[in-house]
């Protein structure tokens, strides 16, 4: 039986992130794999990257269910059956309940396109850019309740240029999250991470030198 984390991805479109870690878990060192893939909306691209990997997909309309509350009954119960220990938003456009977060908490964790907390929410590029702000990036995060909340794993920033377009930040930006969501995963299959105070701790956390300055003159 594998000893490796078993990981549980929620998505809602093209699996650009799921397939960040799909090339991860394919790594025979890697500690953690996908035991199932669930997407809310059929027929999406990411379903057919995890078939492709030979991965189980499993189709939760939420149009299919009257409240959230039965929708994530469903949803709790597949993941259970899959046997997930951790699951992975990937581009889930669901707003979770606090119920569903309670029931997994500090065992779901997302990504998303902004260094946290700044820019919680939608349009987080065009954001980022009309504040003036001279970095933004991605963040890989616990989930609670709120919004874009919770103890913060990982984060990458990214310079923004001077003549940025929200589309040209943005795929920068995902470039970055496709580095940064594997190792968070790993980090936590590997047992490095705990969260105290509501701040995560790395156990052997390697930190970068030196600083980057935007402009450079």
């Amino acid at each position: 039986m594998s000893s490796k984390l078993k990981l549980g991805v929620l998505i809602s479109g093209r699996g650009s992130n799921l397939q960040s870690l799909i090339d991860a878990t394919q790594d025979d060192s890697f500690p953690a794999e996908i035991v199932t893939v669930i997407s809310n909306v059929p027929g999406v691209a990411g379903l057919d990257r995890a078939a492709k990997a030979g991965i189980a997909t499993t189709v939760i309309n939420h149009k299919d269910f009257e409240d959230r509350e039965p929708f994530e009954d469903v949803l709790h119960d597949a993941l259970n059956e899959a046997g997930v220990e951790l699951v992975c938003l990937a581009g889930f456009m669901r707003i979770l309940t606090d119920g569903f977060v309670s029931r997994w908490l500090d065992k779901l964790i997302n990504i998303h396109p902004s260094l946290l907390p700044s820019f919680r929410g939608l349009h987080t590029h065009e954001r980022a850019i009309e504040a003036g702000v001279r970095f933004s990036g991605c963040t890989i995060h616990f989930v609670r309740p709120a919004m874009d909340d919770g103890p913060i794993i990982a984060q990458t920033a990214v310079p923004i240029r001077h003549d940025d377009t929200p589309d040209a930040l943005a795929a920068r930006i995902l470039v970055e999250e496709h580095k940064i969501y594997p190792l968070a995963v790993r980090l936590i299959a590997e047992g490095r991470v705990s969260i105290e105070d509501s701040l995560v701790k790395i156990k052997d956390a390697v930190n970068p030198d030196g600083t980057t300055i935007n402009p450079e003159n």
